[in-house]
């Protein structure tokens, strides 16, 4: 905020903890997108099927003024709310964050703290229709959850534990308000994958981070949905980049890289053995053991 108390617009950057998030591939697909810039020269529009944090998203708003058409969906009901709830309502919302956040900040006692975390999963989880205090409720939760994660049980309702953190950062009013103003510009989707080809022109990138792939038996945890993705779902987005392709448009897709546990499987080489697969470097921060982190390769998947 300014001396005047005017608040300064800051680069945005995402507004929840993802699990799966691509902030530390941001450098490695910054330079997939320039190499598409450069190359032609013409305004794009970027097409990003299940944006989730958002961190590419951010990127995109942050460093490339000349893509003006920016689409975004996600399959997550109650995240494409929290960004239509951002990009439309973000003072009333700030102001409940505000509220909760002062109420959670005066508990003296982590005991205190996961009782007032377990009532507002409670509220969270009781509210069947789309209201500014349902994202309020998310938002919180997502920053004092364990580890940020998303699940959900059979049902859908969000069954996360409290992460014992002593004072999160529940209300960044500046990001907030940051995101509201670069939002203004973003068409927002929620819905399958494929409805979003609709929104291509004759010169579209799309970014695609599905779901991933499991590595191994134990890494399958999280219901980010009550849908699964599975292999067939992984088939289906594998028909779709074709799609993308035959249009004549460019798409980069990030998935894992199963040989990290089987170097026999060759699932990903051969589904998309027409496209280039690169292998890239990345950790691992999910495992709730922790020799179990550590530096992974994950795949960037090209048509381009």
């Amino acid at each position: 905020m300014s001396s005047s108390g005017v608040i300064t617009l800051q680069n945005p950057k995402p507004f929840l903890k993802w699990v799966g998030g691509k902030t530390q591939l941001i450098s490695q697909i910054d330079q997939l997108i320039n190499k598409i810039i450069d190359e032609e020269k013409k305004e794009f529009t970027y097409v990003e099927p299940f944006v989730g944090g958002g961190a590419i998203l951010f990127h995109i708003l942050n460093q490339f003024y000349n893509i003006e058409n920016i689409v975004i969906n996600d399959v997550n009901y109650n995240l494409i709310n929290a960004y239509r709830e951002i990009q439309t309502n973000h003072l009333e919302l700030i102001d409940l964050l505000l509220n909760i956040e002062t109420q959670f900040y005066t508990l003296k006692t982590l005991e205190e703290k996961q009782k007032f975390y377990l009532a507002k999963r409670e509220i969270f989880n009781s509210i069947n229709d789309y209201s500014t205090e349902k994202i309020a409720s998310l938002l919180f939760l997502n920053k004092t959850c364990f580890n940020g994660l998303y699940r959900v049980n059979k049902k859908g309702k969000f069954n996360v534990p409290f992460g014992k953190y002593k004072k999160p950062n529940i209300c960044n009013k500046n990001n907030l308000i940051s995101v509201h103003h670069y939002l203004q510009k973003v068409t927002i989707l929620q819905g399958d994958f494929q409805e979003t080809l609709n929104y291509a022109t004759s010169n579209t990138l799309f970014y695609l981070d599905p779901p991933y792939k499991p590595i191994n038996s134990t890494s399958s945890f999280m219901s980010y949905s009550e849908q699964v993705f599975d292999d067939n779902e992984q088939i289906r987005l594998k028909k779709f980049c074709d799609k993308i392709h035959r249009q004549g448009n460019y798409f980069i897709l990030s998935n894992s890289d199963v040989k990290n546990y089987d170097n026999s499987n060759n699932f990903f080489d051969e589904l998309y053995q027409e496209y280039n697969i690169k292998r890239v470097k990345a950790r691992r921060n999910i495992n709730s053991k922790g020799d179990k982190r550590g530096e992974i390769f994950e795949l960037l998947i090209t048509n381009f």
